[in-house]
């Protein structure tokens, strides 16, 4: 069994829950396969993207929602950066962490080293994941 849990950025730290102050970045891990990033600016712009699975493809209904348009999403998510954090960011770097529309599988085993990828490309610390009650001893 994977992680789950959100795990959210704002005022300068990581926390569980809701944000606590605008810019923020969201993002809630489902079993360790699906990470849904959500992202706002200051001004109330933002976005939406996955990482890992899209969740239409993971749960095998491809007509549930429209593919992500991960181009657009990116450079969503760069401008996110370099507003909240003054951290330049690549948005092919973003793009190719990014959940592939058409299933293709994520470029990590666990959603969560992908998540890790992302914040750093932000200039932001990797989130404090809580332990994992499945994870084996030692």
């Amino acid at each position: 069994m994977g992680r789950f849990g959100k795990f959210v950025y704002s005022a300068g730290r990581w926390t569980s829950g809701a944000p606590t102050a605008v810019p923020f970045l969201l993002v809630d891990v489902h079993d360790s396969d699906i990470a849904t990033v959500d992202y706002r600016a200051a001004d109330a712009s933002g976005g939406r993207f996955f990482l890992g699975y899209e969740p239409r493809i993971y749960f095998e209904e491809p007509d549930a929602a429209a593919p992500v348009d991960t181009r657009a999403e990116a450079e969503g998510f760069a401008r996110w950066a370099r507003e909240a954090t003054g951290t330049d960011v690549d948005p092919g770097a973003v793009e190719r962490l990014m959940a592939a529309p058409d299933g293709a599988p994520p470029v990590d085993d666990f959603v969560e080293e992908t998540v890790e990828k992302l914040a750093a490309l932000a200039g932001l610390p990797a989130p404090g994941w809580p332990p994992d009650d499945d994870e084996p001893a030692g």
